[in-house]
């Protein structure tokens, strides 16, 4: 464990950039594109200062800690842009329900625009920023969460729409929270924003992940202007697989439920040339296949970056003739447990595979 004295420096507009690009790589095609989340971040850092980052260990057991993020699908969210009003709104209502103010916000997941809005978020409200999320990059469902996995209960969820409609849902568990939730988000245009899980600092060091923003940071820096070969580099810091360097031939890609569903598929290059693989998607990229066998599934990271800048590529931005290379490394342990498979594993989307790590399948070949 970190003491105090090891916490993250406060984030300021020169750390967005950075932030920005680990959060799209950790992202794995999902939660949201940066490229919408960086502006709000941006202004709200310039008119309230820069945002204290603390970590679990650096609050009180007590202290009230709410995860906050936005729901719905990806190409929603892309064109359909939050309101200032509505983390105020959440702040408002979880403060009336606890009778106590937030000590700290926790992104849901680090992954996409969701582990960045957090920024602005904190900054608006005036509140710290907690080192931590709930997946260590994005997942699409609200059970998919290391809160859940370690035993917290989603007994109240909080929502407020880009139109002012703040709706508070009291569900039984994590998986009717999921339901209705994305019942709600439907209802709101497939787009709101959301407040669950109030835990205690005590409850929140057994249950969340640790150190995402110092992760998402270190990510960005690694893909900074001016390394000479970023994919490689970036492929070196995440220890990660460099499954293919390609061109997208095919995108298919349907909006409905709350989410974006589909596949894109790579025609290699270079000296992947007569290789192609297919991606299937759910708000992020959840499996590689090639030659109907599994180059790596979820819950390993998978991510779609421009080939010769190392961007990430969010699937709500896939296009046809783009050159990519496709990196995927290993999850977070938690997620490698049964406990974990059970929620975010290939059979949780309907993959009737049994997951292997992609440090097994990357021995494998094709």
């Amino acid at each position: 464990m970190q003491s105090a004295s090891d916490s993250p420096e406060p984030l300021t507009e020169d750390d967005l950039p950075a932030l920005a690009r680990g959060c799209a790589i950790l992202g794995t095609g999902g939660g949201g594109s940066v490229e919408t989340a960086i502006p709000s971040a941006l202004q709200a850092l310039r008119e309230h200062g820069p945002v204290r980052v603390v970590g679990v260990h650096d609050l009180d057991d007590d202290a009230l800690i709410v995860s906050m993020s936005s729901i719905g699908a990806p190409t929603v969210g892309h064109e359909m842009l939050a309101s200032a009003e509505q983390p105020k709104r959440l702040r408002d209502e979880v403060e009336r329900m606890a009778g106590r103010p937030i000590a700290a916000i926790m992104a849901g997941e680090i992954g996409g625009s969701n582990g960045v809005e957090p920024v602005a978020w904190a900054a608006q409200l005036g509140l710290p920023l907690l080192d931590a999320d709930g997946m260590g990059r994005a997942f699409p469902e609200l059970q998919m969460v290391s809160m859940h996995v370690c035993g917290l209960t989603s007994d109240v969820v909080v929502m407020a729409d880009v139109v002012g409609n703040v709706t508070v849902i009291r569900p039984i568990d994590a998986i009717w929270a999921e339901r209705q939730a994305r019942a709600v988000c439907v209802a709101s245009g497939a787009s709101s924003m959301m407040a669950n899980y109030l835990m205690t600092a005590a409850q929140a060091r057994q249950a969340v992940i640790d150190g995402s923003i110092s992760t998402a940071l270190a990510i960005g820096r690694s893909t900074a202007a001016g390394v000479g070969d970023p994919v490689g580099a970036l492929a070196s810091r995440l220890d990660a697989q460099r499954l293919i360097d390609g061109k997208i031939v095919e995108v298919e890609r349907n909006t409905g439920g709350g989410f974006v569903r589909g596949s894109v598929v790579l025609d290699g290059t270079g000296a992947d040339s007569g290789r192609m693989v297919r991606i299937e998607i759910q708000n992020e990229n959840l499996v590689v296949f090639e030659s109907g066998e599994v180059r790596a599934s979820v819950p390993d990271l998978i991510t779609v970056v421009d080939a010769q800048t190392a961007e990430a590529i969010s699937t709500e931005t896939l296009r046809y003739g783009q050159r990519v290379s496709v990196l995927a490394w290993a999850c977070h342990a938690l997620w490698r447990t049964p406990q974990g498979l059970a929620v975010v594993g290939p059979q949780a989307f309907g993959y009737h595979l049994d997951y292997r790590p992609i440090e097994e399948l990357a021995h494998v070949g094709v």
